[in-house]
């Protein structure tokens, strides 16, 4: 086979992490960093293609499995990693798949890209568990896996690196932006994101841990998975509601989740950002733009552009360089009251 996926990458050098990704080791966050996103970086000239092994001869052939088009999110990524590719066509080739929300499909699309003898193969896993056997024949076929925006429960010599956000850090975060917003006390409730997924675990367990550790006055007296979805949010905000008349927060482990649950506090005749505030994650513009219509109240950021960090690194494996067993992008926290004077410098 015309590669060989070197064991130095999988033993690359790691500092301690002091969050660790929930289901899975602890990776050691990577100097590098994941591009802000602004519109001027979108619009700024692009970088350079990376290199590969006969640089201007051999194009840096990379199959890449996507969860699929759950939330305003995810397409943002997947509009950076297929536009990168389209901007790149002399040196760069992507397979991409769709696997519409299913693990069946993405292990099928990995066996696919090995049987294709790709380069690298790059994965946002749908849920954490369930990957050994198929990781495994990819570092047999000697194809270097990387891990996108989402980490896998399998041993860390199965993959190459993340690239991606500390979801821990991010439910940490939301807590302390919804215990100021209420005050340190009441009663409030929790979406979750899609079961098993790393995103929804991780953030469930910083938000929960954090609430529990420091504010012993607010209670989390409901916690359901919307599974990421802007329909299942409302569907599961409006049984909430219901049972729970009194709450006065609302946690999204995403924004379409919450977007969802504003349609529903509106819906029930309350008013979303001030009966009921809301704290989500992504920091996607549909969230921006409720937070500038009052409806809103805060977003932990998690930056989808990964596209040009994604085939930078894909080309330092290809290349037989070491990489970092954590890539950590670098995220922000907006709030309603400066969301006016950002909103049109978000590019997604």
């Amino acid at each position: 086979m015309k590669k060989r996926f070197l064991s130095s990458i999988l033993c690359a050098a790691m500092v301690a992490a002091s969050i660790a990704g929930c289901g899975s080791a602890a990776p050691a966050p990577a100097a590098s960093e994941a591009p802000a996103a602004t519109i001027e970086e979108a619009e700024a000239p692009k970088a350079e293609a990376p290199a590969t092994e006969d640089a201007g001869s051999e194009k840096l052939v990379v199959g890449f499995a996507q969860i699929g088009q759950e939330s305003g999110w995810r397409d943002a990524e997947t509009m950076s990693i297929q536009t990168y590719a389209a901007e790149h066509t002399d040196t760069v080739e992507l397979k991409f798949a769709d696997a519409q929300q299913k693990q069946e499909n993405q292990i099928k699309a990995i066996k696919s890209f090995i049987e294709q003898d790709v380069d690298v193969i790059g994965l946002a896993p749908v849920v954490e568990t369930g990957w050994d056997q198929v990781f495994a024949e990819a570092q047999d076929a000697g194809i270097p896996i990387i891990l996108l925006d989402r980490t896998a429960d399998v041993d860390e010599s199965l993959y190459a690196t993340f690239i991606g956000s500390d979801f821990i850090e991010e439910g940490k975060e939301a807590a302390k932006q919804m215990a100021e917003l209420i005050g340190g006390k009441g009663k409030i409730v929790e979406l979750e994101g899609t079961v098993g997924a790393s995103a929804a675990t991780d953030r469930k367990t910083g938000f929960d841990e954090e609430i529990a550790a420091n504010y012993p006055d607010i209670e989390i007296v409901a916690s359901q998975t919307g599974d990421f979805t802007r329909a299942q949010g409302k569907e599961v905000m409006e049984s909430f509601l219901k049972s729970n008349p009194d709450i006065v927060g609302v946690y999204a482990h995403n924004d379409d989740m919450a977007l969802g649950a504003i349609e529903a506090i509106k819906e029930a005749g309350l008013k979303p950002g001030e009966d009921i505030v809301t704290v989500s994650v992504d920091g996607v513009k549909g969230i921006f733009e409720a937070m500038v219509a009052g409806e809103a109240n805060c977003t932990v950021e998690c930056n989808p552009l990964l596209g040009p960090l994604f085939f930078e690194t894909a080309a330092k494996l290809k290349n037989g360089e070491s990489v970092e067993k954590w890539v950590k992008s670098v995220d922000g926290v907006f709030t309603s009251d400066i969301a006016a004077d950002v909103i049109d410098s978000r590019a997604y």
